[in-house]
């Protein structure tokens, strides 16, 4: 009976997740209805915490698919309770995407569940769980461009579309930066296990620095130029235009003003 127990509490959503959830509902109401009298703290909020949220879903559908896969240790990890504070790194998968999102509107990629793979049989396997991530993220940016390539927006209000617009832009920034085969990123997790063990084993001590070297590249103005164009093509694809994107960003970042334009555009 106490191991039942044990693994029904392993498995119950945590208070900390359920609050960032309340903070995300209370304050996309607030932004739907005009309730704040700054648009712009209502937008941050909201954002932030659904981005939060979508993170915390990201790892959990990490940590889930290996549970399916044979890896019985993330119950004990916590990793199935959505809390972000259990995670092997908290800094590396929330605080850093989230101080990213207000720096620059990229999407960081988190990552940060131990998955204990010598417990896991079978390559498919391995490379379902590193795809599990990225796939949640693009899932969520279907769910938040629904409105936009439905064409489900009358009665829609601006600010919550331009708040939506930018949560989808940080979505598909997240799922095409972890796709990305490189060195410690979820892309790489995907092929890793159908790489010759030579091969991983000559680019295992390159996996720490694989997410710097991305961003380093993202410096360099003309791959920052193609990678923002591929992101722009997609959102486009999900019927959300550049007008919308610069407005959310905009209303994000409300310490720094909201452009007028987004006002009138509105």
């Amino acid at each position: 009976m106490t191991t039942a127990l044990s693994r029904r509490s392993d498995r119950r959503i945590s208070p900390v997740f359920l609050g960032i959830l309340a903070v995300t509902a209370v304050t996309g109401w607030a932004t739907w209805t005009g309730f704040a009298a700054q648009p712009g703290v209502a937008v941050f909020l909201f954002v932030t915490g659904a981005w939060v949220v979508s993170l915390c879903l990201h790892e959990y559908a990490h940590a889930r698919t290996a549970l399916h896969g044979g890896d019985i240790s993330v119950g004990a990890k916590g990793y199935l309770t959505l809390n972000p504070l259990k995670y092997t790194h908290a800094l590396l998968s929330i605080v850093l995407p989230v101080i990213f999102v207000i720096m620059g509107g990229i999407g960081l990629p988190g990552g940060a569940v131990f998955i204990e793979r010598n417990r896991i049989k079978g390559r498919w396997r391995h490379s379902l769980i590193s795809a599990a991530g990225p796939l949640t993220n693009v899932l969520f940016a279907v769910v938040c461009t629904a409105p936009f390539w439905l064409g489900a927006l009358d009665g829609v209000p601006a600010d919550f579309r331009f708040a939506l617009a930018f949560l989808a832009l940080l979505q598909v920034t997240a799922a095409i930066l972890n796709f990305l085969p490189v060195p410690g990123l979820d892309g790489y997790g995907v092929i890793e296990p159908w790489l010759s063990y030579n091969v991983r084993r000559q680019v295992e001590p390159f996996a720490p620095f694989g997410l710097l070297f991305v961003f380093a590249l993202l410096w360099v103005p003309s791959v920052n130029a193609v990678f923002f164009d591929a992101v722009d093509a997609v959102l486009r694809g999900l019927g959300i235009d550049d007008f919308e994107t610069y407005c959310g960003q905009s209303l994000f970042r409300f310490w720094q003003g909201t452009d007028e334009f987004c006002s009138v555009g509105g």
